[in-house]
Parts: C-alpha cells; structure tokens; sequence
C-alpha cells in the first residue's frame, strides 16, 4: 500500500485512534510552512463567496488546457504569500483558504499494487504525531469535540473538490476560459507580469444559449462565475499589499500553486 502526501507535507500516516496530535494554531501563528512560499493556492467551489473579497480568482490548467481549477491569487512574485505576516500569522481579517486550514490532517487515496483505490484515508503528518499532543479519541473511542470540527472540515473539503471539477468541466465544455495576462507598472516603468492565468470571459458568457444560461443559474455557478469576475479587482489590492510590504515585485512572475487536488471519478 502507497499513500502519496499532499502538496506541503511530509510523510502522512492513516490517523488512528490512539493517536495523539500536535495540532497548529493559525491565530497563534502557526501558518503551514509550505503556504508561506507560494503565490496561488486552491479553493473549492463553496470558498468563492469567501475567497472573492479578499483575493482574485483565476483558473490554472495543469494538463494545456484539458482541465482546470480554481485558485487565489496571493502573491505577485514566485514564492511570495502578502498574507503571511511577518510574525507567522495569516493576516487578520482575511479569509484562510481551506487547504490551509485542514493542516495537519488530509484526506488521500491510496495506491495498492499500483491502483489508485476510490476510497480516501484519513491521514496526518507525521512530524504532529506527539504523545504531548491533544487526544482525538476519548477512552471510549469517541471523538473528542476538537477533532469533530476538523473531521467535519475534511469531509465537506473533500465532496467540495468534486463539485469544483464539475463546475470547471462545464465551464470549459461551454469554452469559457480565456488565458489572462497580468501586468502592472509603477511611475518608473518598472513592470511586474502575471501569465498562466485563465479567466472566465463575459462575451462568451452572454452568447450562450437559454439552455445553458438556465443551468448555470440553477447549479450555481453563475455566482461562482460573478464571484470570479468581481473579485480580479483585487488585484489592485494586492499590488498595493506588495509595494508596502516588499516594494516593487520584480517583473517576469507566474503563478504558482500547488499541484491540484484530485477527485473521485464516477
């Protein structure tokens, strides 16, 4: 059996009962190491009311365009997360994306005799297995109330990721996407690009059918796509956010975000 660890992990073992974990503490600045070095993050397809006040939407492909995923864009420059502070917290009053939050624990599919099996484990860090740590079991096997919650968060993260490929897939059937291009120069010239991006383009949009007009209404996502739309201007946001914390971000960056969760298919 082969469990393959999320992006930003170490090596994950399945959660057992007797387990006991150290468990991180955003507000204490506890902010995962690996969320501190990248410019994009995934979200899933219930973050996008959150997420669009805070961040910009864009979609990424990491297969030229066969697929998509959505993600926030959180930094102009390679490996520059604005919302981590210097202290080690994420920044007050801005939404944490759920991929983030699940930290230490995930959900992941496991490999045996080299097939990848339906099923998702629970699993965790290794590094936050500690005896000093916090109980998720009681003496009779009940979970505590401080694993409830994250339990909680796994399972609605996990049937979230599979209502976001769909969307993603409708979206690109109905060829929405459009790639987009980020630029922006300050009094001297000096420029910083954002490239790779895709956007959800409002001419094509408005030339679809009733049909599909119906249900993009009916499913959703015509609110994830206006979520979308209105929160790219926040980029103006984040570059401001980037010349007071870092000065002019230097030219030539792209996106990058962790590799894309996968989903169960059907």
């Amino acid at each position: 059996m082969q469990i393959t660890s999320p992006f930003g992990y170490g090596p994950i073992v399945p959660l057992e009962k007797q387990h006991r974990v150290l468990l991180p503490s955003l507000a204490a600045g506890s902010v995962p190491a690996f969320a501190t070095r990248i410019n994009a993050m995934a979200i899933s397809y219930s973050e996008f009311a959150a997420v669009q006040r805070d961040y910009p939407i864009v979609f990424l492909s990491a297969d030229e365009g066969r697929s998509f995923a959505p993600v926030a864009v959180l930094g102009l420059a390679d490996g520059q997360n604005l919302f981590v502070e210097d202290d080690g917290r994420w920044a007050a009053h801005h939404y944490v994306p759920a991929f983030v939050r699940r930290f230490p624990f995930c959900a992941s599919r496991v490999n045996v005799d080299g097939v990848l099996q339906e099923q998702r484990l629970i699993c965790v860090d290794r590094a936050y297995l500690d005896d000093s740590g916090i109980a998720l079991y009681d003496q009779s096997g009940a979970p505590t109330a401080a694993w409830t919650e994250r339990e909680r968060l796994l399972a609605e993260y996990e049937s979230d990721l599979e209502r976001t490929a769909q969307m993603c897939a409708y979206f690109k059937k109905l060829d929405l996407f459009v790639p987009m291009t980020m630029e922006v120069k300050d009094a001297g010239q000096t420029g910083v690009r954002m490239q790779g991006m895709h956007c959800i383009d409002e001419t094509r949009l408005v030339a679809q059918n009733a049909a599909s007009h119906k249900a993009l209404a009916t499913r959703g996502l015509a609110a994830r796509i206006y979520a979308h739309l209105f929160s790219l201007s926040t980029f103006a946001r984040l570059v401001e956010r980037a010349q007071t914390r870092h000065g002019a971000a230097r030219a030539g960056a792209e996106p990058v975000a962790p590799p894309l969760p996968q989903t169960r298919k059907k």
